[in-house]
Formats: C-alpha cells, structure tokens, sequence
C-alpha cells in the first residue's frame, strides 16, 4: 500500500488537468480537533468547496474531537486546476459556527484508477503554528470516460453544471436544495406588517390599492390588499427562517393592485437583519427608496429548535434518555413556556415499493420531500430503482398540531425538472406513534392512486394545553403556495358544495314548516308543547348547551360520519386530472379567451363559493367528531360558555368586552385583531381536505402494480 497523501506533498504521478473526470471522497474520521465549545469538546461538521460553491456537507458529530463520519461522496468535473477547499467548524445553534481549520486537496497531484488514503493537516491561516488537529480521507480519482462502473452509493450527490429547471419550480426546488445543503435553519424572523404612511397614488382617483411584497433568500410571503387608500392598515404576522446560505437582507416591495392590468410599482426599501438584537422586538419605520412614503414593523430574531436529517441509526426518540428530555421538554408542566414551541415530529422514511417509472430505461431516480408548514427537507436520490431504500429521520419542530406532513416522491431529472411520481398527506393528529406503515402513493391533487407504496414510521410528542391554545390564534400561512388557476370543473364543484350546504338549511327549515303544517299530528304536538317549555324557560346560557348536548348526542348516537365519507367519496368519483385535461381541450377556443379576459372575477368567484361550502362543512364536521381533538376543545369551551352566562348576568359579559374592544388599541397600537372563532374553524378540515387527508387501503397480497383504482378504504 502506497503511502498515505498528506497536504503538500505531490506524488510523482500526476493527472492532466483537461478533460471530465469522477472525484470519489470518503471522509473517514477526524484526530485531536480544536476545542471550541465550554465543555471542552466540540460539535465537529466539514464543507467541502470547489471554485469557492460548496459542494458537500456532512453530518454533525456532537461532542467529539475524533469523530467518525463514513461519508461518502462523488464529484463530476472537467478540470483539476482547483483545489478542493476543505473547512472544518464547530456548530453552535443560534450563533455563529466557530472555524476548527482548513487545508487543501490539490487535485492535479492525485493518481489515477486507484483508492489513496489522504491525511490532511488542519491550519488556520491566521495562526499557522497553531495545531488544529487531522482528517482521514480516502480518494479516488477516475477518467469520466473509463471503462469502470460508476458505482451510485445512498450518499453520493453530483457536482452537474448543466442542470436546467423549470421556471414554474424554481422556486419549490431552490428551496429544497437549500436545506438539502444546510440541513437546518439557525432561526426565525417574525415580521408583524403593521401599516403603511403617505404612499404614491397610482390610480386615477388619486389613491392606492396598495399591498407588500417581502424576499428572504428563496422565501417570500405577500401581504393582502387594502383598497383605495395611501395609509393601509395591514396588521399581519408571519414567520421567515434563517438559514446561512440566504443571507440576511430582507427585501421588501410595495405594490398597487390593478384588476386587468398589470399591478404598478410604488417602492422598496431593505433591511439588514444582522444589525437587529436577537431575542428583542424592534419597532422599525422603513422609508421606501427613490419614493415617498414609508411601512411600519415589528420584527424579532430568535433562535429556536431546528428541523435536521440524520441517518436511522440516529433516532432521537429511540435513545432512552433523549426521549425522557423531549417527554420532559413537553410535559403538562411546561405548558406556560414558549407557547410557539407546541411539540415535535419524527419521520422515518424507511423505502418505497412499485414506483412509477420515469425514465426510458423503465426505471426512475426517486427522492423524496418532506414538508411541514414552511419547513421541507429532501432525502438523497436513488438511482435507477424503483423499490428504493432510504432510510432517513427527519426531524420537525411542531408550531401547530393541526398541520398536515406533506411528502412527495420526485423523479431527478437532470436535463429537466423533477418528475412527479406521487404523494402522501398525513394530518398529524392521525398519527399512531412508532407505528410502520404503508401508505398508498396519491397524485397531484390527492383525489386518486398513484403508482407506488411508501413506507413510513412516525412519531409526534407535544404538549396538549399549547396545542389547544394555538388552536384559537391565526394558522401559520404558506410562503411558497401555488397561484390559483381557471378551471371550469373547480368553480363547479365549489358551486356544488355550497349548494349542498344551503340544501341541508333547506330540508332543515322545510321539517320545521312541516311541524307548522301538521303534516304529521304526532311531531307537530310534540314540537308545539317542546316550543312553549324552551321559550317560557329560556336563557342566555341554553345556546352553548344545545350545541354541547349536539356534539355529545353525534359522539354516542350519530352514523352521520360515515354517510359524509360516501357522500364525499361520490363527489370526488368524477374529480379526476385527465378528465379535467380532456375537458379543457374539448372547450371551444373563443369561450377560453373570453374566459381568461375575466380570470380575476372568475378566480373571486371560485375562492369566494370555496370559502362558503368550507366553513359550512367546518362546522358540521366539527359536530360530526371529524377531529376529535377538535370537538373535544370544542366541547370544553361551550361547557365554559354555558357556565359562564349561567353565573354571571348578561350586561357584566357585554361591558367587559366593549371595555375590551375600546381599550385594545391603547393597551397595545400594534396589537394584530384575530377572531377566535375562524381561527378554530381554519383548522377543521373542509371536506375537501378530509377527502384529501384519506389513507388508500394497502392490500398486502397484491401487488403495487396492479392496485385497483377504486380501492377505497
């Protein structure tokens, strides 16, 4: 065996530096690395970089000066006149990761077609002398065009300078590379919109209908629109995450809504999060650059618990005592510290069985993306499988326990954007812990079966008292959502579902006027006599109590859950992608360019008949025990409502809240107004997403590939 390579020194043997070549690095281990941390230890992790891009990262290693990392990864290039720059750092949550050293790997020096064991000398240009400790590589350098196979292990990424996306998910991809490179974000920024002063009039009557637009790194979010006004009131919260590779400019841009028209320009300014104080609410007025006006707000950095990927054999909740901490951590004794911070998520994401195949060799590159709210991470790629193993923990803080885990299997592509093989979504209080499971693979819209079963375990630990007091405060909002579109088959569905809703009032009031027309001698007597007790006995309080006693009354007595079930599953039968795409191309040319002059009132009327049939079914499926934990909160807060108007007379509840309401904005200017009650019904599914949120039944005896499309649990 040759002698192990050691910076600085060059081998007799050198390759040319033209041509493609494959770069196969195995970091080993590291020796006697700087302490950084307190303790006396260090949380060790290694970048690698070629032509100043970071090329890899690798895990962290907590609480180690000689970790091992058995990492493995393959760089595609076509020249070796860069050196590979190696940096080791010390990780440190929330703060700035401390330098542990750096050497070079001079490439042009390296044989070819043959593994050489690599011991790099860790320096630090400021103190040369300083001993900063090793790393064990092993590298192996190969012609591209040797006749040796290129072995594709569960760890490799390729370094591919003709990667092309496109435009319509740039954003979505973008992103995801980013975690897949930094693998957590260090904190978050929450940005309260508070309101806007003396801004450019756009409009012909000499006002604005202005609305803000706000960019970190590949994050955005858009604030709603105020009509007719130079002075808005916005009055919106909303969280952005910190991440190194994003930077910390935040931009932000005021905008002029303009139906049929493109929306005017009014201004922008910025805002250089690193001069903010972590931990601390600043009051900021911006004025906008090259304009007149400014915004005013509320932003505050913090460092909080991070999303991560680890390998399986690192499970967080499997080790007893970590798993005790997090038991700890969201114990019913906690329940009055940090009120964001409601519990966490574990995903094992185990393998894939049947997966569509993509390519036209008959097999697919699949990864997979995980998403929670705002947070997504990525697997690695399998290549050329479609029974892939990839055996990942992801790890999720939970800010809301009525969020749904999303995770979608991608086909990499490189010549092209990432295919779509399927997807799962998976509310979280559905959840069975440490239960593997199978789940049928959906497609786009979550209405039918995709080809493929993924298999998951899943763990969630939270606090129960946080989970129900974030309940009744604004849901967390989607800063990368898809804009909505024109269709003719989602305006008459939404048009269906709130028929059936005013249907329903319809047979309700059509029984009563029954009881009124004595139909039916036997109900009328009954309802006249039950008239005349409730009126003559009313109170105040007897409202809640007729609806408490209606949920307890569905809980014991009700089948009207599984009727839902049937009714929904029956109007989801027809809802199908290819028939839509069918339809839309049977459509007459000249209707859709009529169609498309008026997408604004369209898209309006679509989201407004949307926003009907949904609150409806919130509620019904609120009474309908759809969610429990829902109806259990429910039930917990009409029992407190009967309680209280049964104590305590009519006039003191009604003074109270009118002090409150003219106080609020002396107690606090910049207080953001919620409604408790729409806050709850936001995190009731409609029927839609129930539909959605339906497990596929699995049927272990049958194969992946030939799943029947209707089989329905």
């Amino acid at each position: 065996m040759a002698a192990p390579y050691s910076s600085g020194v060059t081998p007799e043997r050198a390759a040319p530096s033209s041509g493609m070549y494959k770069l196969e690095i195995e970091l080993k281990r590291g020796h006697n690395l700087a302490v950084r941390d307190r303790g006396g230890s260090s949380d060790p992790y290694v970048k690698f970089k070629l032509a100043g891009k970071e090329v890899f990262r690798s895990k962290i290693i907590p609480k180690n000066l000689n970790p091992v990392w058995d990492e493995k990864v393959t760089l595609i290039m076509d020249s070796l006149s860069e050196p590979l720059y190696i940096k080791v750092f010390d990780y440190d949550f929330g703060l700035q990761d401390d330098f542990m050293g750096s050497a070079y790997l001079y490439l042009e020096s390296l044989e070819q077609q043959r593994t050489i064991p690599v011991t790099l000398v860790l320096k630090d240009p400021q103190y040369p002398d300083q001993d900063l400790g090793s790393l064990e590589l092993a590298v192996t350098l190969t012609p591209k065009d040797s006749p040796i196979e290129e072995r594709q292990d569960s760890t490799t990424m390729l370094l591919r300078r003709s990667w092309k996306r496109s435009t319509k998910q740039q954003q979505s991809i973008r992103l995801s590379e980013l975690h897949r490179k930094s693998q957590l974000w260090r904190g978050i920024v929450s940005i309260a919109l508070i309101e806007g002063h003396n801004l450019i009039p756009m409009d012909p009557n000499g006002l604005s209908d202005p609305y803000v637009k706000f960019r970190l790194g590949p994050q955005k979010y858009r604030s709603k629109t105020v009509p007719k006004t130079l002075n808005p009131q916005w009055r919106e919260q909303f969280d952005l995450h910190l991440y190194e590779e994003t930077g910390g400019v935040l931009e932000i841009t005021v905008w002029d809504r303009d139906t049929g028209r493109r929306d005017d320009f009014i201004g922008r300014c910025q805002l250089d999060l690193s001069t903010l104080t972590k931990e601390q609410t600043h009051h900021l007025e911006l004025p906008l650059e090259e304009s007149r006006g400014y915004v005013v707000l509320l932003v505050t950095l913090t460092a909080s618990a991070h999303v991560s990927i680890a390998d399986l054999s690192v499970t967080p909740l499997d080790d007893p005592q970590e798993r005790r901490e997090i038991m700890k951590r969201y114990s019913v004794l906690k329940s009055l510290s940090n009120f964001k911070d409601v519990g966490i998520v574990q995903v094992k994401v185990m393998r894939a069985e049947g997966l569509m195949a993509a390519d036209v060799n008959g097999k697919s590159d699949p990864f997979c993306v995980l998403e929670l709210n705002n947070d997504r991470l990525q697997t690695h790629t399998v290549y050329k499988n479609l029974n892939p193993e990839w055996n990942k923990v992801f790890t999720f803080n939970v800010k809301d326990i009525h969020s749904v885990l999303e995770v979608t299997v991608f086909d990499e592509d490189r010549d092209r954007s990432a295919d779509f093989l399927g997807k799962v979504a998976i509310p979280l209080l559905r959840i069975r812990n440490g239960e593997q499971k199978g789940y049928l693979l959906k497609n786009k819209a979550l209405t039918g079966p995709a080809k493929g079963v993924l298999y998951l375990e899943i763990d969630v630990v939270y606090n129960t008292v946080k989970a129900a007091l974030r309940t009744v405060v604004p849901a967390e909002q989607k800063y990368i959502e898809e804009e909505p579109k024109v269709s003719k088959q989602l305006l008459q569905q939404n048009f269906n579902r709130v028929k059936r809703c005013i249907m329903v009032l319809i047979s309700y009031g059509t029984y009563i006027n029954s009881c009124f027309e004595w139909e039916s001698a036997q109900r009328s007597i009954v309802s006249f006599v039950l008239f005349i007790v409730v009126v003559w006995n009313f109170e105040l309080y007897m409202l809640p109590l007729v609806l408490l006693l209606l949920l307890v009354w569905n809980y014991f007595f009700s089948s009207s859950r599984e009727t839902t079930e049937m009714s929904m599953e029956a109007m989801f039968e027809s809802d199908d992608e290819e028939d839509d795409k069918e339809d839309k191309e049977s459509e007459p040319k000249g209707f859709m360019d009529k169609l498309y002059a008026i997408q604004d009132v369209f898209i309006s009327v679509q989201s407004a008949l949307d926003e009907v049939a949904s609150y409806g079914e919130r509620i019904k499926n609120t009474v309908n025990w759809t969610v429990p934990f829902l109806s259990w909160l429910a039930i917990t807060a009409l029992c407190f409502a009967t309680l209280l108007l049964y104590l305590i007379p009519l006039r003191y509840l009604v003074l109270a809240w009118g002090v409150n309401k003219f106080t609020k904005k002396l107690r606090d200017p910049y207080m953001i107004d919620n409604n408790e009650l729409l806050d709850f019904l936001s995190r009731v599914p409609s029927d839609v997403q129930v539909m959605q949120y339906r497990e596929h039944r699995v049927d272990p005896g049958q194969s992946p590939n030939k799943r029947r499309r209707t089989n329905v649990s």
